[in-house]
């Protein structure tokens, strides 16, 4: 299924915004643009909001008929069980985490023990864990854990672009994880040069239009004949002004949809 995530609307919802939307906001616009999957992904306000308002967003998603995942980074136990509890408001099946937070860096086999004594509770909600592909581990260390650990609800978030911080190539990312894979992040990515020629940026791109083997990642990880969902984001930069951010976000947004409608 394609989904839109927190990072579709990352300047709709950000303090530049004179009007950031809020998350039932959010919902809506998800659901105007004909997609029936949400994916809340390192959205700052879910770890404060009230029950209350928790279960009112949960609500709003439930009546307009959207499926919701969650995101946030980090593995500690307390982490792990309020998003848990958390998947149980939104009757979320999925929660992408990353190994590293910004209060804990363990080591390879210091996330095994965490996750091991941990993967049990995860199985019995019936909630997946998908620990995302990105820089500060290596790819194949991240299939060493999800080895290691060998459990149906520990996968891996396959998003190839954050890999190349690495200095590893998307494409051997994707071959790495591929059997492994229960969540996909599609956005596409590209290197321009900076100004005088010195050196490269190394951003965003429209969908379709970057370095993204979009059709590599769908034959190798084969998500849609696993069930597993692609979930649009992007890294879109700052255009000056506020407006034509947000602008080209929508655009973005738009042409990712139909990118990804056009793969088979």
């Amino acid at each position: 299924m394609i989904g839109l995530g927190s990072y579709s609307f990352f300047w709709r919802q950000s303090a530049k915004n004179p009007k950031p939307l809020s998350l039932i906001e959010v919902f809506t616009e998800t659901k105007n643009l004909g997609i029936n999957l949400f994916q809340i992904c390192d959205y700052a306000d879910l770890e404060i909001m009230s029950n209350q308002d928790l279960e009112s967003a949960a609500e709003h998603a439930k009546t307009l008929g959207l499926t919701i995942e969650l995101g946030t980074k980090g593995i500690e136990p307390w982490r792990m069980s309020k998003f848990l509890g958390l998947a149980k408001i939104f009757d979320a099946k999925l929660i992408r985490s990353m190994t590293y937070s910004s209060e804990s860096k363990p080591s390879k086999q210091e996330a095994i023990e965490t996750l091991k004594a941990q993967i049990m509770d995860f199985e019995q909600a019936g909630v997946v864990l998908a620990l995302e592909t990105y820089e500060l581990i290596s790819t194949k260390d991240l299939v060493d854990i999800v080895n290691a650990v060998a459990s149906p609800n520990l996968g891996i978030c396959l998003d190839p672009a954050n890999v190349v911080a690495n200095l590893e190539n998307p494409r051997e990312c994707v071959e790495l994880t591929a059997k492994h894979v229960k969540n996909v992040h599609a956005k596409d990515f590209a290197f321009s040069r900076q100004e005088g020629w010195v050196g490269f940026t190394y951003g965003g791109a429209e969908m379709g239009t970057g370095l993204h083997d979009y059709s590599h990642l769908l034959a190798k990880a084969d998500p849609r004949s696993n069930g597993v969902n692609e979930i649009i984001e992007h890294w879109l930069p700052w255009q000056g002004d506020i407006a034509k951010t947000i602008e080209l976000e929508k655009r973005w947004t738009q042409k990712a949809i139909e990118y990804i409608r056009s793969t088979k």
